[in-house]
């Protein structure tokens, strides 16, 4: 009865092997990696930068923050008229052909900018406040066409708005209670309070950023901090950290296509790459059943560097082939 010993020798007979020490490797490999994670993440980690709050947006630039929360208010704002899913507009529907999937996703959040990021949290500031609640029963009873024009004119009026003392200034003329509104609302975002109304969700945990972020991104406080720190798309903003930092470089892919034309002036350049990658992806795994294309590795014989040692040693013992 042969043994286990001689039926693995009789096995492997005529295959190369050596001598390999697997808790070895394992543990070199492991002090090896943890001495460059450590090394470069001393030399290369990113900037604690503190997080950016609509109370910081106020202090900062309360003019900006004014103007894009009568934008708000009007339903003239990006977000307002941006489309599924955040709301029922238009503007921002990305689509080729028959291919809409944001259109297909629907209307999910239902976000009305006036209510939610304007009327809404005066509501709550205005218990004990009989000037501002005095100013939302008088916006609340008048009619489109009267709101329509106190908001156009107090947008018009912005544009050369100035900020006094932490208050925005603007020519006299006829705003209705807008300005008082507005007041208000810059109050309650100075204070912290506007970061908290807009995070309430009913839920222990507030984890939506979803409200202050559109409501930010509708400003141009944040795209000028984004500019700064080198965030936007055409600054490869997906893979950056903060600051240009090294971030996510598996996204350099991804990140390319929008500084290519025609992707970086496509109104529809999310879903061109999108799909460019699905493409991409659908023939990297048919690459098997794809002629031509399955035969570059014959053509390209890179594995024969790679297993250089085994085809060296196939030369030097040319009877092993036949066993």
């Amino acid at each position: 009865m042969s043994r286990p010993q001689d039926d693995q020798e009789v096995y492997y007979r005529g295959i190369p092997t050596i001598p390999y020490d697997l808790l070895k490797e394992l543990l070199i490999a492991f002090v090896v990696s943890g001495v460059v994670i450590i090394a470069l993440a001393l030399a290369l980690s990113s900037p604690d930068a503190p997080p950016l709050t609509i109370q910081a947006w106020a202090q900062a630039d309360p003019v900006d923050f004014v103007t894009t929360a009568t934008s708000e208010l009007a339903g003239t704002s990006f977000s307002s008229a941006y489309g599924p899913p955040y709301t029922d507009g238009s503007d921002s529907i990305q689509a080729i052909g028959p291919i809409a999937p944001q259109a297909w996703a629907g209307n999910a959040v239902h976000l009305d900018t006036a209510k939610d990021f304007v009327l809404g949290p005066l509501a709550t500031a205005a218990v004990g406040n009989t000037d501002l609640a005095s100013a939302l029963t008088t916006y609340g009873s008048a009619d489109d066409p009267t709101r329509q024009g106190w908001l156009d004119a107090y947008t018009t009026a912005l544009a050369d708005a100035t900020a006094q003392n932490g208050a925005v200034a603007v020519a006299p003329g006829n705003y209705g209670p807008v300005p008082v509104l507005m007041a208000n609302l810059l109050g309650v975002a100075r204070s912290g309070g506007l970061d908290g109304l807009l995070l309430a969700s009913g839920q222990f945990y507030a984890t939506n950023y979803t409200g202050p972020l559109l409501f930010m991104g509708d400003g141009g406080y944040l795209a000028g901090l984004a500019e700064d720190q080198h965030l936007l798309g055409s600054q490869w903003g997906m893979m950056n950290e903060t600051g240009s930092y090294p971030g996510q470089e598996w996204l350099w892919l991804y990140s390319m296509w929008y500084q290519l034309p025609p992707y970086n002036t496509a109104p529809n350049a999310d879903l061109l790459v999108v799909l460019t990658m699905f493409v991409l992806t659908l023939l990297l795994a048919l690459v098997p059943y794809i002629p031509i294309l399955r035969d570059i590795p014959r053509w390209v014989p890179i594995h024969r560097l790679i297993w250089r040692n085994y085809y060296r040693w196939r030369r030097a013992h040319p009877e092993s082939a036949s066993n």
